[in-house]
């Protein structure tokens, strides 16, 4: 027989970028291992030598190295057999193009960067949230939020009626931010989110990679 190349997605577990790609390749039903480091505690040399802006994640399959989670999720849907996480038309493909950037851009950094590190990472590390910081990122959250909210106006998922990579690129960051006060306040006014969420929630690619707390100290 062959032998069997094998999938390493590196980075750590409770990274939302991270669950992002493991998302995909769950959801491909793709073998792979995860190489798991506290980037708390500073990021290994190789994972400077994959990834030059030392962030997370970087995938290796035998001696191909690719990083950013858009890049690692689309080269798993379209490299390995299984439900396909991009639609087939041109407008469906740029409607997922245009969300993970959203996210990038505009709902990473207040709900993620400041809500969700001053509310829930913070007072690990015993340090005080900062007041001023979250309530100035909650008007920008809101407005991400509310833009994602009208994208499922009359759909299953954020693009339609499957599941496609842009849901798999939220979920890791709504599943932190619903665990805040401010982000549990801005998805109660968010029907279609909660809806979406509910359905989402539960899926076995989602309980495969919940993040254990217990783990992060």
């Amino acid at each position: 027989g062959h032998l069997m190349v094998t999938s390493i997605l590196h980075g750590p577990a409770y990274s939302t970028y991270v669950r992002s790609a493991r998302l995909a390749l769950e959801e491909k039903d793709v073998a792979y291992e995860l190489d798991h480091f506290d980037f708390m505690e500073g990021f290994p040399p190789e994972q400077q030598a994959r990834r030059p802006f030392n962030r997370m994640p970087a995938l290796t399959r035998g001696d191909f190295t690719l990083y950013e989670t858009v890049a690692i999720g689309r080269y798993a849907d379209e490299a390995f057999d299984g439900p396909s996480l991009q639609p087939g038309d041109p407008q469906g493909r740029a409607r997922i193009t245009r969300i993970c950037s959203l996210l990038g851009c505009y709902a990473y950094s207040p709900a993620i960067g400041k809500i969700v590190i001053e509310r829930l990472v913070s007072p690990m590390l015993d340090w005080d949230p900062d007041e001023a910081l979250i309530a100035a990122a909650v008007p920008e959250a809101e407005k991400a939020y509310g833009v994602l909210e009208s994208f499922l106006a009359g759909r299953l998922f954020l693009v339609g009626d499957a599941l496609s990579l842009a849901d798999l690129h939220l979920a890791p960051n709504y599943a932190y931010f619903l665990m805040t006060p401010e982000g549990e306040a801005i998805t109660r006014k968010a029907p279609n989110l909660r809806r979406w969420w509910d359905n989402i929630k539960g899926r076995d690619a989602m309980m495969r990679t919940r993040p254990d707390f217990s783990a992060a100290g």
